[in-house]
């Protein structure tokens, strides 16, 4: 893992690097709350240790609703050319997460730290959650989130041109639902690349409470409201991921949403994933074997390979 680490650091140095010399960037408006995590914040996974010389700017307002709001970690080692940025949306369900809200927090902010100490920026998007918000309401929140990211990621030297959606559990069904739906799409929303884990492309009948939450109990509009066939037009590059101990349902969510995009021409980059405690364990960080390291790491090389314009 520490080698994985250590090349994803210097590959995204030179991602950055390809751009050429920019302008100086201003520095982040004096009013945004930046706060470091202390050794009091620890969890099994060890955040404070991943998160030393990591800089967090919290709750910055994206959107009308008390819950539109985003973190944004940043390396307190400086770079002079913008950094490519990972964003987060993550969610055990349309409900909400399974573990304490304090717990889940300090998980995310393992994947944040993931991304901010190997030379990119680290943005957690939090969205409206069923029943008071329903169906399409989690994707125009990433909508209004990649928005504010393409405004304003300048401000800690990001680069909104490079730009990869890391969509968790729920929150990957809300990034493909806004990448399959083109009508739910604002302006300065896109991305160069997503990353879906683990999520439910297209309820069934057997929809669980929390999809029914969301989705609404009339199953009938459930195929209206899958990413299909919409995903199909994708032109982005995808990383697909599932957990060997995720449900049946889940396994075949993804395999799929694999064999269909396959069929169609744009075969996903896919990774098992020995388990899906998290997103930190998602990425490794748990020091659990296979993870999303090593296909994001292919991902960002693959943007740099393209040379964005």
């Amino acid at each position: 893992m520490k080698n994985y680490l250590a090349f994803l650091l210097v590959l995204t140095v030179t991602t950055a690097s390809a751009h050429g010399p920019l302008p100086v960037r201003p520095s982040a408006p004096s009013d945004l709350v930046q706060t470091g995590l202390t050794d009091n914040d620890t969890t099994a996974g060890g955040t404070a240790r991943l998160c030393e010389q990591v800089t967090f700017s919290r709750g910055l307002r994206y959107g009308d609703s008390e819950a539109n709001v985003l973190d944004v970690a940043t390396s307190t080692t400086k770079a002079d050319t913008p950094r490519p940025v990972l964003l987060f949306v993550a969610g055990d369900t349309f409900t909400g997460d399974r573990a304490a809200p304090e717990l889940s927090r300090q998980i995310q902010d393992q994947a944040m730290c993931f991304a901010a100490r190997n030379d990119m920026i680290g943005v957690r998007v939090n969205y409206r959650l069923a029943p008071s918000a329903t169906w399409p309401t989690g994707a125009t929140d990433v909508a209004s989130a990649l928005s504010w990211v393409h405004g304003n990621i300048d401000l800690f030297n990001g680069d909104a041109r490079e730009i990869v959606a890391v969509g968790y559990g729920a929150g990957a069904f809300h990034v493909a639902t806004l990448l399959a739906h083109p009508e739910l799409q604002t302006d300065r929303a896109d991305v160069a690349a997503v990353v879906l884990v683990s999520g439910v492309y297209r309820a069934g009948k057997d929809a669980s409470d929390s999809e029914k939450a969301y989705l609404g109990s009339d199953a009938s509009q459930y195929n209206k409201r899958s990413v299909f066939p919409g995903i199909l037009n994708v032109d982005v590059p995808i990383v697909l991921a599932w957990a060997a101990d995720d449900s049946a349902g889940l396994v075949a969510q993804g395999e799929i949403l694999k064999k269909t995009l396959c069929g169609a021409g744009h075969c996903p980059r896919s990774a098992l994933l020995r388990s899906r405690d998290g997103i930190a364990a998602a990425f490794g960080l748990d020091g659990s074997g296979d993870s999303l390291a090593e296909p994001t790491l292919l991902l960002v090389k693959q943007l740099e390979a393209r040379g964005l314009p």
